[in-house]
């Protein structure tokens, strides 16, 4: 843990304040704590401002903190995936996940709080994806369903559209499927893809992998990891 910190402190800070010759240091650090909280949420430089704000009464203008992102991307500290409308086929360009390339890292610089399995699972299969080759996007998928009598569109998220050139697989990562609920809930988004490429669920348990009849395979995590999908 001592390790960790000190590479944050006085190499990976460092070096991204003396390259980019960042005045506010301060700044900078609480940004890195704030993406070190939401690894595996959608946010904006706009809300991330606000967040600091509120919470740590530090005012960094959006401008300042698209600047501080690209830096730490630059660094290979972090990196963005942007969000996908899969039926509408375009990119939402001010919306992003942004994932640890470290989770070891990211962990040491929230002093081992917050450690959420569901979104540590998450930036996990995330850096194994893209160290695979995969340029990944996160997904959202559109249905118009009856809402209290009226018909409205409904955005269902995908974790995970992993693209190698040749496949293209919609991954969904759940730590625990121990509910119908919670399985229901897993799988309605992926079902409202009406194309045939790879469906995957990867949850947190040790299981065999296998296909159910809608042709969504399931697999756990340890098997992901060590062969592959």
């Amino acid at each position: 843990m001592a390790y960790l910190q000190r590479l944050w402190n006085k190499t990976y800070l460092d070096d991204v304040v003396e390259r980019h010759k960042v005045k506010n240091r301060d700044a900078l650090s609480s940004l890195i704590d704030a993406l070190c909280s939401s690894v595996g949420s959608l946010t904006n430089p706009n809300r991330i401002s606000h967040v600091l704000r509120n919470l740590q009464n530090s005012k960094i203008h959006p401008e300042t903190i698209t600047s501080y992102i690209s830096y730490l991307e630059e660094a290979f500290l972090f990196e963005g995936s942007k969000r996908y409308n899969i039926k509408g086929n375009k990119y939402f360009e001010s919306i992003k996940k942004y994932y640890a390339v470290d989770v070891g890292l990211r962990n040491a610089k929230l002093n081992f709080r917050q450690q959420e399995i569901t979104h540590i699972m998450e930036n996990v299969i995330y850096n194994e994806l893209r160290m695979r080759g995969f340029a990944v996007d996160v997904g959202m998928v559109e249905a118009r369903e009856m809402r209290n009598g009226k018909s409205e569109y409904i955005q269902y998220e995908i974790d995970f559209i992993a693209n190698n050139g040749m496949d293209k697989y919609y991954i969904q990562s759940a730590f625990s499927l121990d509910s119908e609920e919670k399985r229901e809930k897993e799988l309605k988004s992926l079902l409202k893809i009406d194309d045939s490429f790879h469906k995957i669920v990867i949850t947190g348990n040790d299981i065999a992998s296998y296909t159910d009849a809608k042709g969504i395979r399931f697999m756990g995590l340890f098997q992901f990891l060590l062969s592959g999908l």
